[in-house]
């Protein structure tokens, strides 16, 4: 939503102001210089972020035009689901929540919260890590590490769609001197057209460089920041897990542990101590 909200600000304000200034908008048409400009741009992209990366930058693209999953709502349902299976923990032993983390989608405690179990990877994390748990054979500094190579690595696979926008955004002021160049040629081999036609052939050059540096600073940058921001937030959930899990390996109660793991998210959907009480005792006994 805020992504076509900003383009359309752009647009306004960019081809409104040329307009009032007395420019006609029609000039600016160029199609064959756009061509040229992203054909550039993204064959260059292609031979840099050819195989995986592109695979993860065609995949992370839809995500830009959609609100984050990671809400208040879905860290709530994150702090129940913790809660739940702490207490179960505390009361049974670790070995009550084998069946649990064996089959998540099975398990009676993950289904009450469907938007922590249709997400795979956050899924997958808590019950491995549970697992180890369950296991006993590595104490809390050894988990902690392991998380954090973990988490690491999935920040930095989440982070490099965002590099690759990077890369392409910084690629098309250049590709658009390279349009420009050309429409300088070209007006070179018709020297001896009239002036007025040669002013044509000059200003249509010229929109090369005005189309690649939009291009780049008001439509595929911002772009890049958007999906840093949301590999950011899909971290953080990771960095919440594993706050509460390692608060409950040294010994603290449950409601403990998942306030540990409030104090871990952003503040701007933080939930207050009460809320979240209320809400995990709510959860837990429906």
């Amino acid at each position: 939503m805020f992504v076509i909200i900003g383009y359309v600000v752009a647009c306004a304000m960019i081809f409104g102001g040329y307009a009032a200034a007395g420019g006609h908008l029609a000039g600016l048409w160029q199609p064959l210089e756009v061509v040229m400009i992203f054909g550039g741009a993204i064959g260059a992209f292609i031979v840099a972020y050819g195989g995986k990366p592109l695979k993860l930058t065609m995949k992370a693209l839809p995500k830009i035009f959609k609100g984050s999953p990671f809400n208040k709502a879905f860290y709530m349902d994150l702090f129940a689901l913790h809660f739940e299976l702490l207490s179960k923990v505390r009361k049974e032993g670790l070995m009550s929540i084998e069946g649990d983390v064996e089959n998540p989608e099975g398990s009676p405690i993950f289904s009450k919260y469907p938007s922590i179990v249709h997400d795979h990877h956050v899924t997958d994390f808590i019950a491995d890590y549970l697992r180890l748990m369950v296991g006993g054979n590595l104490n809390a500094f050894e988990i902690e590490n392991l998380m954090d190579i973990e988490i690491e690595g999935h920040h930095h696979e989440e982070l490099e769609p965002s590099h690759a926008i990077t890369t392409l955004a910084d690629g098309l002021p250049a590709f658009g001197i390279v349009a420009a160049v050309m429409g300088v040629v070209h007006t070179m081999e018709n020297v001896g057209l009239p002036p007025a036609e040669l002013g044509i052939l000059i200003a249509h050059a010229l929109v090369g460089t005005f189309l690649g540096i939009l291009l780049a600073y008001g439509f595929v940058g911002p772009l890049a920041k958007v999906l840093e921001i949301k590999a950011n937030e899909s971290t953080r959930v990771y960095v919440t897990i594993k706050t509460i899990l390692l608060a409950s390996l040294n010994g603290y109660a449950p409601q403990v542990a998942v306030e540990f793991g409030r104090k871990a998210m952003d503040a701007v959907d933080r939930p207050s101590f009460k809320e979240l009480e209320e809400h995990v005792k709510n959860a837990k006994g429906k």
